[in-house]
């Protein structure tokens, strides 16, 4: 395709992925860098970096991980397609009025999401799940030698425990509203595919709230979703932390947990801390290696798959993940991915593909293989391009 696409880089994972794919299709990418090793930018400065670029050179659309406003605010003045795909949830920048501009076209990996937003400008929002870098990811299992038998465990997760990016506990609270917001998180726990979070929360929550300084400052021309902001900003978060280390501990006290991660773990004495795993070349190794690969699901994320289940599936790994809306419109849960619902199931489940290798190996296998056909970053942006720029 003879297309120029300026790309507005921040250092997420999935840049290398969308670059390599549009290239494949014989995309010409441009790239703005600036913003990877400066994340005190302003405002002004990243209007200015995308202006300058457009004013001189052509470009066909300019592309870029999750919702710029200013991006959108740039392309709608120049009159060039602006295209951005959300990797994450929540997406605060979404409840920006420039959703509205009709140089947007902007695709949602989470269908709640795009229910919730596509009413917005429903010409220009889309629904588009993730993917895998199979083919960077097979270069990379290539290599694998004896020498890396060290990234193999019998269960692991890669990821964080929240405790660090989760600002509730911090916060300073009336004993009442702690006391219901605990109980909330407490009873969000035990919930698996619902998030209602939002529906337990009143605006007096969130103005009690908000007097702390972590709460997010809506943008003037914003619809200010102060209460999505509470449930996804901070309840969101705080389930998560409660969750991992809950879940953590428990798998620890019957099996060998290995845990590749930066928070702190000193309350998991049983799990394994491993330290980080770089994204690209050793992660991939742990994934294809290890028996059994966890994936935990933020709850801001309501019906979609996490980038987390691509990226296992895409190594060869056997993923055991909770339950999503979602999962099944893509793989048979039990042929090519396995689903816990509570607790108890992940107790169970861990313990019976731990014993059944032969059935563990084959879902892995089969994954793999449905991900390779139909999930990777290439065959996403052919959907892109052809929703863009039409039949390519």
């Amino acid at each position: 395709m003879n297309k120029k696409v300026l790309i507005y880089r921040y250092n997420s994972i999935c840049e290398p992925f969308v670059i390599r794919a549009l290239q494949s299709l014989g995309v010409h990418v441009d790239e703005v860098t600036e913003a990877i090793t400066n994340k005190d930018m302003s405002t002004k400065e990243e209007m200015l970096l995308v202006s300058n670029k457009l004013t001189v050179n052509r470009y066909d659309a300019v592309y870029s991980i999750n919702f710029y406003p200013v991006i959108s605010e740039v392309c709608r003045i120049y009159k060039v397609p602006y295209i951005c795909q959300t990797v994450d949830c929540p997406v605060f920048e979404l409840y920006s009025h420039s959703i509205k501009n009709e140089c947007n076209r902007i695709f949602l990996f989470d269908y709640a999401q795009y229910l919730e937003f596509q009413p917005k400008n429903p010409d220009c929002i889309f629904y588009l799940p993730l993917a895998a870098d199979v083919e960077h990811y097979d270069s990379v299992i290539k290599t694998i030698t004896p020498a890396d038998k060290h990234f193999a465990s019998d269960v692991a997760f890669v990821g964080s425990l929240y405790s660090e990016k989760s600002p509730y506990s911090k916060a300073e609270l009336s004993p009442h509203l702690r006391g219901y917001l605990d109980g909330v998180a407490n009873a969000q726990l035990k919930v698996y595919g619902y998030n209602f979070l939002r529906e337990v929360l009143t605006q007096n929550m969130v103005d009690e709230y908000k007097k702390n300084p972590d709460f997010y400052n809506f943008p003037e021309k914003s619809d200010k979703n102060e209460i999505a902001f509470l449930a996804d900003g901070i309840l969101g978060y705080r389930v998560a932390e409660l969750e991992r280390e809950r879940l953590l501990g428990l798998l620890s006290e019957y099996f060998n947990v290995d845990l590749y991660t930066a928070s702190d773990t000193t309350n998991l004495p049983k799990v394994h801390n491993r330290g980080t795993a770089t994204t690209l070349t050793e992660m991939p190794k742990i994934f294809h290696l290890s028996k059994i690969n966890l994936n935990f699901t933020i709850k801001p994320i309501r019906t979609g798959l996490p980038l987390r289940i691509w990226d296992i599936m895409g190594c060869g790994g056997f993923v055991l993940t909770n339950y999503q809306e979602e999962i099944a419109e893509y793989f048979e849960v039990g042929k090519d991915i396995a689903v816990f619902g509570s607790e108890e199931e992940l107790i169970e489940k861990t313990r019976y593909y731990l014993e059944h290798e032969a059935e563990r190996a084959a879902i892995a296998r089969n994954g793999y293989m449905k991900v390779r056909e139909y999930h990777t970053w290439e065959k996403r942006m052919e959907l892109v391009l052809e929703t863009v720029f039409g039949q390519i």
